[in-house]
């Protein structure tokens, strides 16, 4: 019998082809079978995933990215399509709408932040350009990065723990939130691939890939 899921790797993490003729359900109860069957291989990892073979709804990618990573120990920690063009688009309309919402407001610098570079802002801040090693970034509300990340950030620093700290690349030396902190080290390890956003849930700080969904919690006031 042939199979419904078939996983190989490809260059760009993993991808999981997906037999159009069978229901949505059997299909799932396959991933889940398939990667329990394959974890010890796997190991704990991070991937980027490409959903291939069938066409799927957003609920769909969400039910099968919780079935993975359910069944096994890897992280999904984007969805791509096979020439990246996902992640291009969401960085686009990332972009797209920060600028709006800094031109709103006021709060934005536009420029790269270099070693020894210091910037404050007493409101959020939008940041259109790179944030490099051994420059900080401070501000009371949110931080939103429209570049790399890999300097040090400090948002709600007035003890603001709903602050949220946003680039289109993470791989900081440091994010501080409220009064926690998260170091990430000299060698600026990427956190993940695309944009993500960092904040703090159950008194710790985490770090996401970023939905555009997500773009309402940000206030900018």
């Amino acid at each position: 019998m042939r199979s419904t899921v078939v996983i190989k790797g490809n260059k760009s993490g993993m991808s999981v082809y997906l037999d159009p003729s069978v229901p949505f359900q059997q299909i799932l109860a396959d991933i889940e079978k398939k990667f329990r069957e394959s974890a010890k291989f796997w190991g704990s990892v991070q991937m980027a995933l490409a959903l291939e073979g069938r066409s799927l709804t957003p609920d769909e990618e969400y039910q099968i990215v919780n079935a993975i990573m359910g069944s096994s120990q890897v992280e999904i920690i984007c969805l791509i399509d096979q020439n990246g063009e996902q992640i291009r688009r969401c960085e686009k309309a990332l972009n797209e709408k920060l600028m709006e919402l800094s031109s709103q407001t006021g709060q934005f610098y536009k420029g790269d932040l270099k070693r020894g570079d210091s910037l404050e802002s007493e409101a959020s801040i939008v940041v259109i350009g790179d944030v490099n090693h051994g420059a900080r970034v401070t501000a009371k509300g949110n931080i939103i990065i429209l570049g790399e990340l890999k300097g040090s950030v400090f948002a709600g620093a007035a003890g603001n723990s709903q602050a949220v700290v946003v680039a289109l690349d993470m791989a900081p030396t440091q994010i501080r939130i409220a009064d926690q902190i998260s170091r990430n080290g000299e060698k600026n390890k990427r956190l993940g691939r695309g944009p993500m956003i960092a904040g703090i849930e159950n008194g710790a700080i985490y770090t996401k890939v970023i939905k555009k969904n997500w773009l309402s919690m940000f206030n900018f006031n």
